[in-house]
């Protein structure tokens, strides 16, 4: 959530970065303004009558005492009638300060400089490539026909149990799952995160927290009788953890990873973009959550592009880094990264992280502050990014790697996963 004072003294810059990702919406600009003047009214109205209320209670003591008792009346019915009024502007302050925050919750995260325009994922622009494309002898397989071959993971079983979209996966399928969870995770606490295994719903405030409320709203999975939230990313919980909270400057910077299940409906399209584990209702990932210095939020920006670039080079993955466009952002995002890592099998590029810096736009909802060395309260910003998801590393893993006799596994997962070939 940008902030009201923010908004004020810079609208037309305000307006200019919101146009790069393409929200038009002026009018929330213009409103929340008008919604501060009159909070601000309301406030000055409210403080002069309080001050009167109290200022009159004491002059009523001293008429009192003096033996002024027919002045000290005359004030007592002044000072009961100033409560009567002072209620109803209570309420109405109430109500103007819940329309300004709704107001605040529609606009997006102004992105940084750096952030090309654009409005499509082609507007995106890659930053640099790594690793070799395999070439693949001929006849080689899809990911959704080699975890068929090798009894990995049964799709139409997910679906009967559950819908579309819900894989089971089987014996090794289940294993290298596990594998490289524990591998990610091992990983990242080598680097400094310390792990946390968070709970997979959230109620409201959380998810209004780090943003996914209201904009997200339709694509959560939503149990409506406890009025939690399925957690589409482990960020929800975990940057959570720090809502309300007063932290020293010492503290930080606070770097956390967890894993956790990931629930989305992803509600849209079919065919070969969306096939197999291209794109699914429930998933595995592990995240990466930093709580930092404003200073410093840029530098560890790229601490984090450079930390998710050596686990991908550790899996022998052809990748590709993306900044993205303006159009192609998240809500939240001041600025993303996305990893892709190429996939044999489909000849196509896939998704397997975004590194994000939200700057102080989640801090300020959740409240997350610091006192600096002069002992002025400061927002922190936070950062996120997966280290790894899992269905489109698995799809890449399977697909770059099948020989005549079965799927050969990088290296640095043969002790995780117990053997180096998946036959």
């Amino acid at each position: 959530m940008l902030q009201v004072s923010f908004i004020r003294q810079n609208r037309e810059a305000v307006l200019e970065r919101l146009a790069v990702k393409n929200f038009f919406q002026t009018e929330l600009v213009d409103e929340v303004i008008a919604l501060d003047d009159e909070r601000k009214k309301l406030q000055a109205d409210f403080d002069s009558t309080q001050a009167r209320v109290n200022s009159a209670s004491k002059e009523i003591g001293n008429l009192m005492r003096q033996g002024q008792k027919e002045g000290a009346e005359t004030l007592k019915a002044e000072v009961a009638s100033l409560k009567v009024g002072i209620e109803p502007l209570k309420v109405k302050m109430a109500n103007v300060e819940k329309g300004l925050l709704d107001k605040l919750l529609l606009i997006p995260n102004l992105p940084a400089l750096e952030v090309p325009k654009g409005k499509t994922p082609e507007d995106n622009v890659v930053v640099r490539e790594g690793g070799v494309k395999p070439t693949l002898a001929e006849g080689a397989l899809p990911h959704w026909e080699l975890t068929t071959k090798y009894k990995l993971i049964d799709f139409e079983l997910g679906t009967k149990i559950t819908g579309s979209g819900f894989p089971v996966y089987i014996g090794k399928g289940a294993k290298l799952q596990r594998a490289l969870v524990q591998y990610f995770l091992d990983f990242n606490t080598a680097a400094g995160y310390v792990e946390y295994l968070p709970p997979f719903l959230v109620n409201e405030e959380s998810a209004y927290g780090t943003g996914q409320l209201p904009d997200k709203e339709g694509q959560m999975y939503h149990a409506t009788a406890d009025n939690f939230y399925l957690i589409p990313t482990a960020e929800v919980p975990v940057t959570n953890v720090y809502r309300d909270t007063i932290l020293k400057e010492d503290e930080l910077p606070i770097k956390m990873t967890a894993y956790s299940p990931c629930f989305r409906r992803e509600a849209g399209s079919y065919g070969k973009e969306v096939r197999g584990l291209n794109r699914l209702h429930q998933f595995e990932k592990v995240e990466i959550i930093q709580i930092v210095h404003p200073d410093k939020s840029y530098e560890v920006l790229d601490g984090m592009v450079d930390h998710i670039e050596k686990l991908l080079q550790s899996l022998e993955l052809p990748y590709r880094i993306l900044r993205l466009c303006g159009g192609d952002m998240s809500f939240t995002s001041a600025i993303t990264y996305d990893f892709e890592v190429y996939s044999a099998g489909q000849d196509r590029w896939l998704e397997v992280s975004s590194v994000s810096n939200f700057e102080n736009f989640q801090t300020n909802r959740l409240k997350c502050r610091f006192k600096d060395a002069n002992g002025k309260m400061l927002l922190t910003h936070s950062l996120n990014g997966s280290a790894l998801a899992l269905p489109r590393i698995v799809a890449a893993l399977l697909e770059n790697n099948q020989a005549g006799e079965g799927i050969m596994l990088p290296r640095v997962l043969h002790s995780y996963f117990g053997a180096e070939w998946i036959l």
